[in-house]
């Protein structure tokens, strides 16, 4: 069968999509870019705000209706939520939740009558990864999460904890880079809790990849700031770990987060960020910040972003906060009005705006091993622009002339400029 995937969200999802598609393969099915010709189409749903239920439904849709004669399975939190919906609104053939989707090939060649032709399978990641273009690949180590964040409808749809073994993450690391994949992402719904489970840690599965994989270049996906020990700064010394922290702060107010039931305070997160940067002093430390949840008082929100203000964040992902039915935070007093939440976040964006620029341009002059993505179409003279990520996660542009191939390539440059937009800098080859 010719099957095409898509999804929404975050990259946990994309991981399972690369799974899927290798799964799918190695049946004998063909994993096709082009929906219209599909025979079946797999859609990893999102459900972590009220825009991404919206943009699930409507992508379930329009799916649909263009390619009507393909079935139809749906997958992730969205479906995992509202499992009638989909299959008796939105014309879903199979609904596979998040608790069976491990085994969602499995559940497909059962209930769809899907056949089995390995004799046809591909080799890994002809179409699952390169044909996208792909150098980096997602790696699910972990799902479901212990905690319950008052505004996280995500641990409901994903339920409890569950840890990938290491010795297969490591295997997988192993098989990706054989596929020519250059950096691997870990990631998870909770992923400073890999190990729970194991009675191990985070940095038991990090040490684990650096000893026992090649791949140039090991990457973490969004970890909470309070699973990070002193093992983990020394390892952030590591050259193949790469110097970016994703590490979701949600508000710089105490009292807001003693709302949302996090467990980490100002001062503590503070810490934390002053520890990796003397770890490693060009790690790249990027944040979620949730604006108007409830009960959020104008002194509480200049608290917040007064500290904001002070961290130096190199991005700043900015979530209107969105009332999920299920969660304690949809029903706390004192919402706040959407009038107001709108001047906060224009506030916070032109912060976040500001402070992006400024941790571009200190890094100005220098020189750095950058992962190529694919290029644009070659201008009158030949020339093309290609894409890339420095070490510590600084997109960057570059210009070569014809016949120059980056493409899934690390090579250096140096950083000469800023880029108009201001959210890209601009370099040459070295």
């Amino acid at each position: 069968m010719r099957i095409h995937l898509k999804t929404l969200g975050c990259r946990l999802n994309e991981a399972e999509l690369e799974t899927w598609a290798r799964q799918f393969q190695a049946e004998g099915h063909q994993i096709i870019n082009n929906a219209a010709d599909a025979d079946l189409i797999v859609l990893n749903s999102c459900a972590v705000t009220h825009d991404a239920v919206r943009k699930s439904k409507q992508l379930i849709r329009r799916t649909h209706r263009q390619s009507p004669n393909a079935k139809l399975l749906v997958s992730g939190c969205y479906a995992s939520l509202n499992p009638e919906e989909a299959k008796a609104a939105l014309g879903v053939d199979l609904v596979v939740t998040n608790r069976d989707k491990g085994r969602l090939v499995e559940i497909a060649k059962e209930i769809l009558d899907m056949p089995t032709m390995p004799e046809l399978a591909s080799e890994p990641g002809e179409a699952s990864l390169f044909a996208l273009g792909r150098q980096r690949a997602f790696v699910k180590v972990q799902d479901g999460c212990r905690y319950r964040c008052t505004f996280c409808i995500v641990t409901l749809a994903r339920g409890e904890e569950n840890s990938r073994g290491i010795v297969e993450i490591v295997d997988e690391i192993n098989a990706l880079h054989l596929e020519g994949i250059q950096e691997a992402i870990l990631t998870g719904v909770h992923l400073g809790g890999w190990g729970s489970d194991l009675g191990l840690r985070l940095e038991d599965l990090i040490s684990a990849v650096l000893d026992n994989t090649d791949i140039p270049r090991l990457r973490l996906g969004s970890l909470e700031p309070w699973e990070l020990s002193d093992k983990f700064f020394v390892l952030l010394q590591n050259p193949r770990l790469m110097p970016h922290l994703h590490l979701p702060l949600q508000s710089g107010s105490d009292a807001v987060l003693r709302r949302m039931a996090r467990r980490c305070k100002t001062a503590e997160f503070a810490h934390l960020a002053t520890l990796a940067r003397l770890a490693c002093p060009d790690i790249n430390i990027t944040t979620d910040i949730i604006v108007g949840f409830p009960g959020e008082t104008e002194a509480e929100w200049e608290e917040s972003l007064y500290f904001i203000g002070g961290m130096g964040f190199g991005h700043i992902h900015l979530f209107g906060f969105s009332a999920r039915e299920g969660t304690k935070a949809a029903n706390l007093p004192d919402q706040v009005s959407a009038p107001v939440a709108k001047s906060r976040a224009k506030q916070l964006h032109e912060l976040a705006s500001e402070h992006k620029r400024a941790n571009l341009a200190r890094f100005l002059g220098r020189e750095f091993r950058v992962l190529w993505e694919g290029g644009s179409e070659p201008q009158a003279d030949g020339k093309r622009t290609f894409p890339g990520y420095t070490p510590n996660y600084l997109r960057v542009e570059t210009c070569v002339g014809p016949g120059i191939e980056l493409c899934r390539g690390i090579a250096s440059a140096r950083l000469i400029g800023m880029a108009a937009s201001g959210d890209c800098l601009c370099a040459e080859m070295v």
